[in-house]
């Protein structure tokens, strides 16, 4: 006899049998094995954990009036949903339709109480200084001489300024006894031979990281916030005692990237090191990396879903002859080995679990659903950090991937008159970069003008590169030699991918300042993007989903085209001067130390200008014409 939901048990007999069935046992059964339950609680946590950008900033943090807005919100959108969600049944039912989706009242309370809950577990998981961190020894406008002793957190990588940079763990400073981390800089003589772990005594100056003197500047103070850092040391010794290195998976990495090193040079060993590990394995040039970033390319550098994919792949098809179990514990070390080789980066952590899954199926022997998996991943790692959920890569990551699940087979199937390998080719790139341009012309207020062509281009060479550098990765970590030797066979085309880069950055309109994107904006494209997925009257009418951002476009130009004023920018010595007269603009000095990259050129993009026609330089040294010319 099957138990009905709307069937209300008389008073007195919970937990008795009631038509054959336990009526606890059913309830349990209604709830926790209930997809749509599971789906609507985790959105649930996740859209909490998006609302707290509106109600949490790196000042304020969480106040009384910002929760009781943002709890309104979320009642609000649950009410909407669920209002949305019951005319859609009704009209089902009237055409007697096999998908109407019916949920009770109860589950949109428990996931309005999940989505408040998210929000102040954000809040609990903000890192603070305690109560005798080494960012309180330090005043405002003081910079002391001091002696410090910690551990290094993290490989030594060097800064725009040819300093080594890395995290100390502070154990003393002279003689006090403090806690917290320190983003500390070295020159790169003193810092040579520092490792993961070492002890280590800096004499240099502490300093409070100072926010961003001019609007959409790049804010280094909230940056190391989020790391649990709010102190630095400009440091100009380091003492350290000869300690032998112990096992780390920096060992191992260490031990692949002078591999290919020795058998590519540089920067040709970087880039590939870059592509299979990720940006956190090695120290690429800043110029090429500046590159990749304007030809839309950024992805390339980032370990991400790709590399593991392909190892996937890679490790599923050398094992087909051997058992299940054998070929499972192969394929999970695989995955946590990589994921310890690339510094557990959340992209990579998301593909992995995804991975985790397909292992899983193939043991028991049934198919995996790609969204639920991806839906799952996410969810799972943001229990674990909820404050991924404000990380550009794994947002990034995770639109990706959505885009390769719900839009590449509908691209596939309108390319079906092209070769199966070009169509595939084509659609992979486009598939992906359709989800994630809203979000990087949100972030950066730029457009890659050629990014998808690119992407299409270098698909295969990135594929070839990733592979090799992959076998020439596994060798190395036997035979170093024999690992350069295999990178060696990728000369070419790495040196092909850096000339297409190369090409494509020195091409007119390469970057498109777009100006800044409203929220708002942005929501509804997504929101267009969902429709077209979810409904079949949008897909057949897929190009209105295009008018929207052509519309904001059109109208920023315009708009900037037409507006006249006079912006000053805050710099070292002269003050920057943006001149806009209608549609012309006027620079006069570009700052220095890297102030045209950090702050001019990203107020520029927010403005919207993509030109320069006139220019006034008050410094003729050597660093202010490197800034002209970024």
């Amino acid at each position: 006899m099957s138990w009905d939901r709307e069937q209300k048990v008389p008073r007195g007999w919970e937990g008795k049998t009631y038509g054959g069935v336990f009526y606890w046992d059913a309830l349990f059964k209604s709830w926790f094995m209930n997809r749509t339950n599971w789906i609507i609680i985790g959105l649930a946590y996740i859209i909490g954990l998006l609302s707290t950008s509106l109600m949490i900033d790196s000042t304020s943090g969480l106040t009384l009036k910002r929760l009781a807005m943002g709890s309104a919100i979320l009642v609000a959108l649950a009410a909407f949903m669920a209002i949305t969600l019951r005319v859609g049944f009704a009209i089902a039912q009237r055409r007697r339709s096999t998908v109407a989706l019916k949920i009770k009242a109860r589950v949109w309370i428990v996931a309005v109480m999940v989505a408040i809950f998210a929000v102040g577990y954000f809040q609990l998981r903000i890192p603070q200084p305690k109560y005798n961190d080494i960012s309180y020894q330090i005043r405002e406008r003081d910079r002391p001489l001091v002696h410090v002793r910690g551990t290094v957190l993290n490989e030594p990588r060097l800064n725009d300024r040819q300093r080594l940079k890395f995290w100390l763990k502070v154990v003393k400073v002279d003689d006090e006894v403090v806690s917290g981390k320190l983003y500390a800089t070295l020159p790169l003589l003193q810092g040579t031979g520092i490792y993961p772990g070492q002890q280590l005594s800096i004499t240099g100056f502490l300093y409070l990281p100072s926010p961003p003197s001019n609007p959409q500047g790049f804010d280094f103070k909230q940056y190391l916030a989020r790391q649990g850092i709010f102190a630095g040391i400009q440091g100009t010794e380091a003492n350290f005692e000869d300690q032998k290195a112990g096992w780390g998976w920096w060992r191992l990495r260490q031990r692949i990237v002078w591999s290919q090193l020795q058998g590519l040079g540089s920067p040709l060993g970087q880039l590939v090191s870059s592509i299979v590990l990720g940006g956190k394995a090695v120290d690429l040039p800043s110029d090429l990396r500046d590159r990749f970033i304007a030809a839309g390319l950024a992805h390339v550098l980032a370990a991400s879903g790709f590399q593991v994919s392909l190892l996937l792949g890679l490790i599923l098809k050398s094992t087909e002859s051997i058992g299940t179990k054998p070929r499972l514990a192969i394929g999970f070390g695989t995955l946590i080995a990589y994921l310890g080789l690339t510094g557990i980066q959340a992209s990579v952590l998301r593909a992995c679990l995804m991975g985790v899954a397909v292992l899983l199926a193939l043991t028991i022997e049934t198919k995996v659903k790609p969204l639920g998996s991806l839906f799952s991943a996410a969810v799972i790692i943001l229990l674990f950090d909820p404050l991924l959920i404000r990380d550009l890569g794994f947002q990034l990551s995770f639109l990706a991937t959505l885009g390769l699940i719900v839009t590449l087979p509908k691209l596939q199937a309108k390319l079906d008159w092209l070769p199966t390998t070009i169509a595939s080719a084509v659609a992979v790139p486009l598939a992906a970069s359709i989800w994630v341009l809203p979000l990087l012309c949100y972030q950066f207020n730029t457009l890659s003008t050629y990014s998808i062509g690119v992407n299409i281009l270098c698909t295969p060479l990135i594929t070839l590169i990733s592979l090799g550098g992959m076998l020439s990765g596994i060798v190395a970590l036997i035979i170093p030699a024999a690992g350069s030797a295999i990178a060696s066979w990728l000369f070419y085309p790495t040196t092909l991918l850096i000339g297409i880069t190369n090409f494509c950055t020195s091409l007119p309109g390469n970057t498109l300042a777009v100006g800044q994107m409203p929220l708002i904006i942005l929501l509804i494209i997504y929101g267009l993007f969902i429709l077209i997925w979810c409904n079949q009257w949008w897909q057949r009418r897929w190009w209105m989903g295009l008018i929207l951002p052509i519309v904001f476009f059109s109208t920023t130009a315009i708009y900037n085209s037409a507006q006249v004023q006079i912006a000053v920018l805050a710099s070292q010595k002269s003050p920057i001067i943006v001149i806009q007269d209608r549609s012309k603009v006027i620079l006069i000095n570009s700052g220095q130390n890297n102030q045209a990259k950090y702050s001019l050129l990203p107020f520029l993009a927010r403005q919207g200008i993509n030109t320069i026609d006139y220019g006034l330089a008050y410094d003729n040294s050597a660093n202010s014409a490197t800034e002209w010319q970024k």
